[in-house]
């Protein structure tokens, strides 16, 4: 058996996640998860869960930001479309 010597070891570096971030385990589709890493490699270095991430908030971003009256016009031609062609 091999022994090893800690005593004058020292402990590590810590990287503690934020508070604001939950840790989750998704399956994602190899391509996508492919583009990703690419993107991070040509734009010279980065985290590619942290541009996952980024894009995921900036689609919902743009979901929130529409105009309720942009909604209800979109909503409006849907429901006439519907309604000519019955």
């Amino acid at each position: 058996m091999t022994h090893y010597d800690f005593s004058t070891g020292k402990r590590g570096a810590i990287d503690p996640t934020p508070t604001t971030k939950t840790r989750i385990t998704i399956r994602l589709d190899t391509d996508i998860v492919d583009w990703f890493r690419h993107q991070v490699e040509t734009a010279g270095g980065g985290n590619y869960q942290t541009l996952i991430n980024d894009t995921l908030r900036q689609y919902i971003e743009a979901q929130e930001s529409e105009p309720l009256e942009t909604v209800l016009r979109r909503v409006i031609r849907e429901e006439l479309a519907d309604y000519k062609t019955s």
